[in-house]
């Protein structure tokens, strides 16, 4: 990995400031800049996100954060394991990192105009050069070890309704060979092609079970659509448009909020909504260990027509007695039965069920919406919860600080 020089380094973080203020700006111009000369990346990114303004603020952010630690790169570290990760879920290829750095270069120059010299393009282009070959390092390290790489195709084998809003999908591989390992949290992108867009769309997934060897479950949130928000363009295709014996593209596991298997110490799990997908997948693994960790699971929904899940975790909570369960309503519903259809009216309350013995041992594994898990993050830390002890999952480039 080529290294910059003083000078490079101090004319890179001199512009965090401007990328602060006009950055969004800068990015918003690169994603229309690439997308003209290359249309086919359409297949790549998501254009929800684009036509919403999402994906260029997330880049604006990280050409930032970039920017800011360009002489501390360790301090990225977890973000670039994050961002790493998404994009081998995406199966992004070295070239492409070419591809995006002409046209941000480039944005960069015509947003900014005379703002910008020859000194400040010339060491935001060897920083550039830096952090794709950070990242493509990264990368190689992660398609080296993964079951396959790129897209594999799957038959929906069975379909399952969840709750109103979600239902599971079980997939198996068309071409039969074994699926290999993938750690509890894990996500895979999903990839259909949409014929009112006239290009593929991938979005990402968590697994919903533990490893089984020969299928995968994902359990999808059927996105309608409300307060502004577009419908889930891939997500109302696999509610509708894709049944028993169809089939989609999938890519190999990925994702860095992983259950840590390795140690004894007591797991409390804390989900909102979809966010309860990896949880069941942690759950499930937990629960077929030998180990006898203590578990709480703490999960908070709108009401039970949302509840996914809610049989089975009831059973486990009937079979294993490590296990205490924790069941939110915000909204009851007549015939809503407290300690079977849920556990306490209102939101999730940790203050209530965190001891003395998690506050110094446990990890916790927080999913959800990100006010959610902001609030939920902010009351570990409030109770005394070290730092690195609290995992979060946030899909995206962002980082949940």
């Amino acid at each position: 990995m080529m290294q910059l020089t003083p000078a490079q380094i101090q004319k890179v973080k001199s512009t965090a400031p401007v990328l602060a203020e006009h950055g969004a700006t800068i990015t918003r111009h690169f994603y229309q800049r690439m997308f003209k000369h290359h249309p086919e990346l359409k297949n790549v990114f998501n254009q929800t996100h684009q036509k919403s303004g999402n994906q260029a603020e997330t880049l604006a952010r990280a050409l930032w954060a970039y920017a800011t630690h360009i002489d501390e790169l360790g301090a990225l570290g977890p973000a670039v394991a994050h961002i790493a990760n998404k994009h081998v879920s995406l199966n992004i290829e070295p070239a492409q990192y070419d591809i995006v750095g002409e046209h941000l270069l480039a944005s960069i120059v015509e947003v900014l105009g005379d703002a910008v010299d020859t000194e400040t393009v010339d060491a935001w282009t060897a920083a550039y050069t830096q952090l794709a070959s950070l990242m493509i390092g990264a990368e190689k390290k992660l398609y080296d070890g993964a079951d396959w790489k790129g897209f594999r195709r799957f038959t929906v084998v069975r379909k399952v309704h969840e709750s109103g809003e979600i239902t599971s999908f079980y997939l198996k591989p068309v071409d039969g060979k074994p699926l290999g390992d993938f750690k509890p949290g894990q996500y895979v992108s999903v990839k259909r092609y949409i014929d009112a867009l006239g290009y593929d769309q991938p979005r990402q997934y968590s697994m919903s079970d533990a490893p089984r060897g020969d299928h995968l479950r994902i359990s999808v949130k059927r996105e309608r659509g409300n307060a502004g928000a577009s419908p889930g363009v891939i997500s109302n295709v696999l509610h509708d448009g894709v049944g028993v014996g169809d089939s989609v593209e999938v890519t190999a596991p990925a994702g860095v909020f992983t259950l840590n298997t390795d140690k004894h110490t007591p797991v409390v799990l804390v989900s909102g909504g979809v966010g309860i997908t990896p949880m069941i997948s942690m759950l499930a693994s937990l629960t077929q260990d030998q180990k006898a960790r203590r578990i709480v699971f703490a999960h908070g929904c709108r009401d039970g027509s949302v509840h996914a899940f809610k049989d089975w975790v009831n059973q486990c909570g009937a079979v294993h007695g490590n296990l205490s369960k924790h069941i939110y309503y915000e909204a009851l519903s007549e015939g809503d039965v407290r300690g079977v259809d849920y556990d306490a009216a209102g939101r999730v309350d940790l203050s209530l069920l965190v001891d003395d013995e998690l506050v110094a041992t446990a990890d916790f594994y927080v999913c959800g919406p990100m006010p959610f898990m902001l609030v939920q993050k902010q009351a570990l830390e409030h109770l005394g919860v070290d730092a690195s002890r609290i995992h979060t999952e946030v899909f995206g480039s962002g980082m949940l600080d």
